[in-house]
């Protein structure tokens, strides 16, 4: 089964997100369960908690077709104790959210050096992050981004996913979201079906298929191995639509939440109907 959707607003209530996700025929959607231009948020009411859990059921959506979005203030790889601190109490907080709102992973960007420390210091920092989130929550699992590369970010190689998870003490509770656009990006090629083969079967033998936790489907303005973040509408950048096609045939992406965060909300209904007609 294919759980396809988008990264719906959840503007006025967490709940508003699931009404949303209906409207364009999704049957997966992503979210912020706060706002994510601040740190902290007020926390959940009983009432909105017990109000999107109803929202769900009656929908039919499960936990299985969601996947929640943290800050992008985060950085759970910061240099500087002040930054790193102020990042992990955020990011506990958003998987307590979650966890709260009967939600099973949370997605999140690992983490910058920002150019002071190593790549190797800030990977073990990040990793060191998600074994302290793990200890303070139950039933949610950090879903790790890949990125695209851009400035000191990390996590554009499979390499450095795999040397986080390495170092995650509960494995039950860590994940992987690949973005094609980040992957394209990155220097992965998903132009030909020659290409999608060779290139996740590299993901498979450096992180594994059992750790794929999501998917974001995007196509990507700049061309290969860019290292630029820039989405496009699907068909309209440099992968094209084979790509999406592939996914969509390939048991691989079953029971996963694949999300759109490409840049024409107007778009994503089509996109969404286009996706769902390349299921077998």
């Amino acid at each position: 089964m294919k759980y396809i959707g988008a990264h719906v607003s959840a503007s006025g209530g967490v709940e508003n997100a699931i009404k949303n996700a209906q409207a364009i025929g999704a049957t997966a959607f992503a979210l912020f369960t706060k706002n994510q231009r601040q740190w902290l948020a007020p926390a959940l009411s009983d009432k909105q908690i017990e109000q999107f859990k109803a929202l769900m059921g009656e929908a039919g959506y499960d936990a299985a077709q969601v996947l929640p979005h943290d800050s992008y203030l985060i950085n759970l790889g910061h240099p500087d104790v002040e930054g790193l601190e102020k990042s992990r109490e955020s990011f506990f907080e958003e998987m307590r959210r979650c966890e709260l709102l009967g939600l099973d992973r949370l997605n999140f960007h690992p983490g910058s050096h920002l150019k002071r420390i190593s790549e190797e210091e800030s990977l073990d920092l990040i990793a060191e992050s998600i074994n302290m989130a793990l200890e303070r929550t139950s039933g949610v699992t950090a879903v790790i981004e890949n990125t695209a590369g851009q400035g000191s970010n990390l996590g554009f190689r499979f390499e450095h996913l795999a040397y986080i998870i390495d170092r995650v003490k509960d494995k039950s509770r860590v994940g992987v979201c690949l973005d094609t656009c980040h992957t394209f990006a990155a220097g992965y090629d998903l132009r030909t079906r020659e290409a999608l083969d060779t290139t996740f079967a590299e993901f498979d033998r450096v992180v594994g298929f059992n750790y794929l936790r999501g998917m974001h489907l995007n196509d990507a303005m700049k061309p290969l191995g860019s290292r630029v973040d820039r989405h496009a509408p699907l068909g309209d950048g440099e992968i094209g639509w084979e790509c999406f096609r592939y996914i969509m045939s390939d048991s691989r992406f079953d029971n996963i939440p694949l999300i759109l965060e490409t840049p024409d909300e107007a778009r994503w209904a089509d996109e969404i109907a286009a996706l769902k007609s390349f299921c077998k």
